[in-house]
Order: C-alpha cells, then structure tokens, then sequence
C-alpha cells in the first residue's frame, strides 16, 4: 500500500496552482508520495517547496481522501487545501516543467481529470467521489 498527498494551494485571487512535470502529460495539483519516516503533512510541505516553490505557514487543511487504485493498485491520496503560505525557491531540478494559476472555473485544456474532479468537488460543490 502506498500514500499520496496533494495539495490544493489558492492564491489572494482565488486562483490555484496547478504543475506539469516533465515525465507525464497534463497540469496536476503538485503533490507526490509520502515517503518513510514523513507524516502526511510534512510530505506536503516538502512536495510543494520541492515543486513550487511554496511553504505552507498555517497547518494545511484535509479536504478528502481517494483511492488511486485505477492508476496504482493500493495507492490512496489525501487532498489538502493550503491557503496560508509564502513563497520559497523551489528545489526540484528536472522534474518540473511548468508552473502555472488558474481560476478554478477556468483550468487549462491539459487539466487532468483528477485534477478538475477534486476542484470541482472543493469550489464547485460536486460531492467528492473516493476514487481519484
């Protein structure tokens, strides 16, 4: 079994983040897999330096929890709402392509389907489905 974090970060203008990485098509929610010995929080805090550039400055808040088995049998992933935080250089090298905000109501055409379904599900008030 395996965990994930990803994290819904939203900017004064209500916009979110979104990454494209450089090893798999589409925008995404940044995020990644917690690794041995992190809490769930702290792999979040250290994806989202790692990609964007962000630092989480008040505790992220758990918005749900899905199973990611069509993609990766036993895998979950925790969606977190990070709207406190402060810029960071970002320390990922390679692994990123893009970074980008968007309006929640205006993603762009490479979201992934997991990605607009968990927006949906936060600002457009779709229940949230337990499947990624």
């Amino acid at each position: 079994m395996t965990l994930g974090v990803r994290g819904v970060v939203v900017d004064a203008e209500g916009r979110v983040l979104l990454v494209e990485h450089t090893y798999v098509p589409g925008w995404h929610l940044p995020g990644g897999g917690v690794e041995r010995g992190e809490t769930a929080v702290q792999s979040l805090g250290r994806e989202l330096e790692e990609e964007a550039g962000v630092q989480p400055t008040v505790a992220p808040r758990l918005v749900s929890i899905h199973s990611n088995h069509r993609h990766y049998p036993g895998d979950h992933v925790l969606v977190y709402l990070v709207e406190t935080w402060m810029p960071c250089s970002a320390t990922s090298r390679g692994e990123i392509h893009r970074v980008g905000w968007f309006a929640p109501d205006r993603l762009p055409s490479g979201a992934t389907r997991g990605t607009r379904a968990r927006l949906s599900e936060i600002f457009g008030g779709q229940c949230s489905n337990p499947e990624w």
